[in-house]
């Protein structure tokens, strides 16, 4: 569809933020590991919370690890759709996505340690 030609036109910005929720539900409704991800989210984000915890770093990490996750169930479904049978490039470019959000959780974890692992060692002392 046509855009209507303005950059600042809250219709358009509602339809594109309509396209993209549909997205993050799609993903949520088919991808067990997002919804393990935003439910560590939530977890990490709540305690953060209860902790008075510094929440920038936890939100900064929680959105890496679930954007890039919702760019790996992308790039895994257009793999799917212009490879459905299995060749060499497609398995690359699979597995890099994987490793990405493999990296930022892992990164996340450590975030979550360095910011909430001091108050909590110091709420459970």
């Amino acid at each position: 569809m046509r855009s209507d030609g303005s950059a600042l036109s809250l219709r358009r910005w509602v339809r594109s933020a309509g396209f993209a929720w549909a997205g993050v539900s799609q993903a949520y409704r088919t991808q067990a590991n997002f919804r393990i991800e935003v439910w560590a989210g939530v977890l990490a984000v709540a305690l953060a919370l209860l902790l008075r915890a510094p929440l920038a770093p936890i939100l900064l990490a929680c959105a890496l690890v679930l954007g890039l996750e919702l760019v790996n169930t992308a790039l895994e479904a257009v793999v799917d759709l212009v490879s459905p049978e299995l060749h060499p490039l497609a398995k690359v470019a699979k597995d890099a996505a994987a490793g990405a959000v493999l990296v930022a959780s892992v990164g996340a974890l450590l975030v979550g340690l360095a910011v909430l692992g001091p108050p909590l060692l110091r709420a459970l002392g």
